[in-house]
């Protein structure tokens, strides 16, 4: 296989968020790839401007570096108990796109949060938003970075070794679903 194209979605819309950052390290770890970072800056879904106007540019890009992808990680904070509204509107939003994109991707969940289970609920709860798109799903070793925003590097690196090696496992079990 020539280099494979690898989609990081990040669930959080801050440049220095530590999503971004744990997504980057999934980057990192999964190896020689052509990386593209998918824009969750969309419009709110509604339905009436999807009539009036179709679907919008930005929503059709993701859609379509989805559809390229060979494989996709989603790191999602944990906001009230649950994944992000961005992540959440960007799934309703592609949903809504010609075909299905997701279609037997191969997807990495992953998580960082400011409390102490590292965003475990809001992964959960993700994986279960993901079920209708049928992707396949890597169930593990699962990444949750607890008190995240006191877990990295100045230049963005991990600092906690187990953290860096659940997230190295879960990248080798990514990247062999891409055959």
């Amino acid at each position: 296989m020539s280099t494979p194209v690898l989609v990081g979605i990040s669930g959080s819309l801050r440049r220095e968020a530590t999503n971004r950052k744990l997504m980057r390290e999934a980057v990192r770890l999964f190896g020689p790839s052509e990386f593209i970072e998918g824009d969750l800056n969309l419009p709110l879904y509604d339905g009436d401007l999807e009539t009036g106007e179709g679907i919008p540019d930005s929503v059709q890009v993701l859609a379509d570096q989805i559809a390229r992808a060979h494989a996709i990680v989603i790191a999602t904070p944990e906001y009230n108990k649950g994944p992000s509204g961005v992540l959440k509107n960007a799934l309703d939003w592609v949903s809504r796109t010609k075909g299905n994109p997701w279609a037997d991707k191969p997807v990495a969940v992953m998580s960082a949060a400011a409390g102490r289970a590292g965003g475990e609920r809001s992964q959960m709860i993700l994986r279960s938003f993901l079920v209708p798109f049928q992707p396949r799903l890597i169930t593990g070793p699962e990444v949750h970075l607890a008190s995240s925003s006191a877990e990295f590097h100045d230049d963005g690196r991990l600092k906690n070794e187990r953290y860096e090696k659940s997230l190295q496992a879960l990248m080798e079990k990514l990247r062999a679903q891409i055959g």
